[in-house]
């Protein structure tokens, strides 16, 4: 397994829109998925797309770290998962800000309209057909690595610049004043 090196925004990979995976069991496509999820970890990151890594390929690693699943949907995904050429589908009206980063645009983070409830479905890195209905954390990372695939960023979904900044500005202006 290697750690492989991340595009950063502006790189014209990250607003391409994807190719479908044409043989998920191909030996390639095995050791892309084991690179990526190993780049995902040592990032650290909840999600990482194909294209982040310079492989313009529908497919893409994340995790729901403890905690951050919802009772709203079912259960979340233990450990790092696999969608293969995904399609993702909102699920009711609801919408929701929620704070967002991205390996790709290191050291920021937005506040992103997003559906807060969706159905996703794919094939998982066996080549097997997944289902899955997801709201909140889950919900929004799964929207994000989606959007990864459809050559879109976050801030492109954006609805208040003002919500857009440096994690150190925000920390730095989140802490008491004397």
């Amino acid at each position: 397994m290697a750690i492989l090196k991340i595009a950063r925004m502006g790189h014209p990979v990250l607003i391409t829109k994807a190719a479908p995976v044409d043989d998920p069991s191909a030996p390639e496509i095995r050791r892309l998925i084991a690179d990526m999820i190993e780049t995902m970890e040592d990032a650290p990151g909840v999600g990482l797309a194909a294209p982040q890594v310079h492989v313009p390929l529908r497919l893409f690693v994340f995790r729901v770290p403890p905690g951050r699943g919802s009772d709203e949907a079912e259960d979340a995904p233990r450990g790092p998962s696999v969608l293969i050429n995904p399609e993702v589908e909102p699920l009711g009206e609801e919408i929701r800000v929620r704070w967002e980063g991205c390996l790709s645009i290191p050291g920021m983070r937005g506040a992103v309209p997003r559906p807060w409830r969706v159905r996703y479905r794919g094939l998982d890195a066996e080549g097997a057909p997944v289902e899955r209905i997801a709201a909140g954390f889950h919900a929004g990372v799964v929207q994000h690595e989606y959007d990864h695939l459809e050559g879109i960023l976050y801030p492109m979904r954006m609805s208040d610049f003002r919500l857009f900044g440096f994690n150190e500005e925000f920390a730095r202006a989140a802490e008491p004043q004397p």
